[in-house]
């Protein structure tokens, strides 16, 4: 329960605003941190301190500019800095699994669809495919009645339960998640920290940005502070 999962080693950031006379911003700088299976590492900071461009850099999403960014895929390590899409594409798939604040979604297809796919690309079966996203959707509290609409209908609320059922739907190495349970009630929010304790117990490094002090500290191990570069088993 103790194998590390990611590693990053002088990680470094910048953007070059290019219609600004190509400004830089030096985002993030020299970061080192490491996050193992049965953890949930917390990124923490300042506002505009890079937490969210450093989870999109774990997936892959952006490119670092200088330093190592490691994840472990099976036995196998995956550098992300420089990694081809067919490499990310893999990983996105069996590897890291990414629960965002928003849920994009796509015109016409069902919720109960759009909380399968993760599974059917496994090549789970449909029958148990579908099960485990009704148990799912059900816990999460989204009626049965609304499992065949394309969830672009759903209230903000929904489309994030929505977006939690489909990033739990199979179990994953490595999870990453921004702001989960921002818009969410209590009785919602306990089911989330519930799935998320479920997850650790499995083996899964997890990874995360939350603002809520008490699902904070429900489901944090170790804290990452990104603004100090400076990892805390001290979770605030």
């Amino acid at each position: 329960m103790t194998d590390v999962r990611i590693q990053a080693q002088n990680l470094s950031k910048q953007f070059i605003l290019h219609q600004q006379n190509g400004v830089q911003l030096d985002v993030l700088q020299q970061l080192n941190f490491t996050a193992k299976s049965g953890e949930c590492l917390i990124f923490s900071g300042r506002s505009g301190s890079g937490k969210s461009t450093l989870l999109k850099m774990i997936y892959g999403n952006y490119l670092a500019t200088g330093g190592s960014l490691q994840v472990k895929q099976g036995d196998t390590w995956v550098e992300m800095v420089g990694a081809d899409p067919r490499s990310v594409v893999q990983l996105r798939r069996h590897t890291i699994g990414y629960v965002s604040q928003f849920l994009k979604t796509i015109p016409r297809v069902s919720t109960l669809n759009v909380v399968m796919e993760p599974a059917l690309e496994r090549g789970w079966s449909e029958d148990a495919a579908r099960e485990r996203a009704e148990d799912l959707l059900g816990r999460l509290n989204i009626p049965s009645r609304l499992w065949a609409l394309a969830p672009s209908t759903f209230s903000g609320g929904e489309q994030q339960r929505v977006n939690i059922a489909r990033g739990f739907m199979v179990d994953w190495d490595v999870l990453l998640l921004d702001e989960p349970t921002a818009s969410l009630d209590e009785t919602n929010r306990q089911v989330v920290v519930d799935l998320m304790q479920e997850a650790k117990a499995k083996g899964a490094a997890m990874v995360g940005i939350f603002h809520d002090q008490t699902v904070r500290q429900a489901i944090g191990d170790k804290q990452f502070n990104v603004s100090a570069n400076e990892v805390s088993s001290h979770v605030q």
